[in-house]
């Protein structure tokens, strides 16, 4: 995949619509930070940390969630940085790999539960739930599943990456801004995670007859 062309025009109108959507999360509460952003090959934005973007641009991060939303409106005037969330606050988010993500949004459908999905370019899908459960055990084993909680973040859309933009596989606004309980997720995931196995096992039993 080609390294996408951050022209100035198109930072100009990305920083915009970034603004604008930090802003909006801001007014609902949610705790907003700005971070690094691709300028070529490396992240920019926060000296020393050029490979190891999005990150949060304030070292002191921790101590700015809540900021009110003017604030976070100045944030975003002269540079256009990635939208980040700090997890462990108003919601957690539960990160997998784009195969696993698949699955699990597949078994959420037949729950008839939408919950808000977050994609990157790199191939990571991350689930936003309530905040304040651990995973549960097949999950906390599995180097596949992260989870995201007190003391980390996610990049939220439209923040940039060298190969493509976050975007949204399911909005909040699908969802009536509600964040699902973490278990709800989880036993999505699990039910995912277990579907390979089932499907083994039903072909020895076939096999085996």
């Amino acid at each position: 995949m080609l390294e996408t062309d951050w022209s100035d025009s198109w930072r100009g109108a990305f920083r915009i619509e970034l603004r604008a959507e930090a802003v909006g999360l801001a007014w609902r509460g949610w705790p907003v930070l700005p971070g690094t952003y691709p300028a070529g090959s490396h992240w920019a934005g926060r000296e020393g940390t050029e490979n190891a973007g999005p990150v949060p641009v304030h070292r002191d991060w921790q101590e700015r969630i809540g900021t009110k939303p003017e604030q976070v409106a100045a944030w975003w005037t002269g540079r256009p940085y990635s939208l980040l969330v700090a997890t462990g606050v108003v919601l957690d988010a539960i990160e997998v790999d784009d195969s696993l993500g698949r699955k699990a949004a597949g078994v959420l459908r037949t729950y008839g539960m939408p919950v808000p999905i977050v994609a990157t370019p790199a191939g990571r899908w991350m689930f936003l739930t309530k905040t304040g459960r651990a995973l549960r055990r097949e999950l906390a084993v599995d180097e596949q599943v992260t989870l995201h909680g007190a003391g980390s973040y996610v990049p939220l859309p439209p923040s940039p990456f060298q190969h493509g933009v976050v975007h949204w596989r399911v909005k909040p606004e699908v969802c009536g801004w509600r964040l699902p309980e973490s278990a709800v997720v989880q036993e999505a995931l699990a039910d995912a995670l277990a579907t390979p196995s089932r499907l083994s096992l039903t072909s020895e039993l076939v096999a085996a007859d």
